[in-house]
């Protein structure tokens, strides 16, 4: 069995709402091993993307601990989680995030300049050819589709190589067409680059293409769908 790339023990979430504290996510324990793609699932509510979030850094587990590729992400402040992140892993979310006064070229070569990776526009190219925008390099996001800016988030979120890639929803705000492409592109980047692949979904259909899925109820792992 390969190694686990990463792993949560007894993970815990508890965030400030208007009326006190709010328990998002309660003892998690979970591996995701090196190369799996692994589908998040269950109900709205349910911790998804909070899981997805602490997974990627982005937000900190209150108990418990997380690892990620060996190291601590619980122990990490700020700039060391921003600088691994940056580092290691991809993140596509269901709005795109793309920066509207850069061209589409521009928005996947910028995480790379800020990498330090040597011709960071001519990979930021490599990758919208491999997302079919090859003639769109030029156009900002607002010249582009809902689609063609998930191809542009795709893109950017792979050229870096990353070992680990997060997607919450990728196909939330797609038609179904779209979303098939994209579910295709993202399952094609991944076997391309060989990372493993963490996917918040409701769709069934991309939740099936996952070699796991775990169902998350009320804050707590019901276990394997």
């Amino acid at each position: 069995m390969s190694e686990a790339v990463l792993t949560l023990r007894r993970t815990g979430l508890v965030l400030e709402g208007n009326a006190g504290p709010v328990e998002v996510l309660r003892e998690i324990t979970l591996d995701v091993r090196r190369g799996e793609s692994l589908g998040l699932v269950g109900p709205s509510g349910s911790g998804k993307s909070s899981l997805l979030m602490l997974m990627g850094g982005l937000e900190r587990a209150t108990s418990g601990e997380i690892r990620a590729l060996g190291q601590n992400l619980t122990s990490m402040d700020e700039d060391a989680l921003a600088r691994f992140r940056r580092g290691n892993m991809g993140i596509v979310f269901q709005s795109f995030h793309l920066i509207p006064t850069m061209t589409a070229l521009e928005n996947v070569a910028l995480p790379l300049e800020l990498a330090g990776v040597p011709d960071a526009f001519g990979r930021a190219e490599t990758e919208l050819a491999a997302v079919g925008l090859d003639q769109r390099m030029g156009h900002y996001p607002a010249q582009l589709s809902g689609g063609e800016q998930q191809r542009v988030a795709l893109a950017r979120a792979v050229a870096p190589r990353p070992a680990i890639l997060l997607a919450d929803e990728p196909t939330g705000n797609l038609d179904a067409a779209n979303g098939t492409a994209i579910m295709d592109l993202l399952f094609d980047l991944r076997d391309r680059h060989g990372a493993t692949l963490v996917l918040v979904t409701h769709a069934p259909e991309l939740a099936a293409r996952c070699d796991r899925v775990v169902r998350l109820h009320a804050g707590q792992l019901e276990g394997e769908a």
